[in-house]
């Protein structure tokens, strides 16, 4: 079996999807219109999808209440810090700041929508 995407339920899909887009470098692959307003965003490599529905027959959680470590897509970035600044300046939050013993640097956001958003500066890198 190959890894397909995984979604999540979200007050503003669309909202939240352009935002993805603009700030974190993704991309569009299928949008529908209609409710629930399905977006399937790849990331740069196009080997990660996320997407992005607003579907009322399940409860959409409040994600910014959930602790970080529920729930949280992490960004590999070769620039951690700088990343952090710049999405702080398009409507992050910040959480905590971890600088591991290997010299590997994890910044952990909140999207303006609440999501937890991790950016991952490691040593070694979990994949290619």
């Amino acid at each position: 079996m190959e890894f397909e995407h995984f979604a999540i339920n979200v007050k503003e899909p669309i909202e939240t999807a352009a935002w993805y887009v603009q700030h974190m470098g993704m991309t569009i692959v299928f949008h529908d219109e209609s409710p629930p307003h399905m977006t399937f965003l790849a990331d740069s490599t196009g080997r990660v999808v996320l997407e992005l529905y607003s579907n009322s027959a399940a409860a959409i959680p409040n994600y910014q209440d959930q602790h970080h470590l529920i729930l949280h897509f992490a960004f590999k970035v070769s620039n951690a810090t700088s990343e952090s600044e710049r999405l702080l300046q398009a409507g992050c939050s910040h959480v905590e700041t971890i600088n591991k013993p290997d010299g590997s640097e994890l910044i952990m956001l909140r999207d303006p929508w609440g999501l937890a958003l991790q950016l991952c500066q490691r040593a070694t890198p979990l994949a290619k």
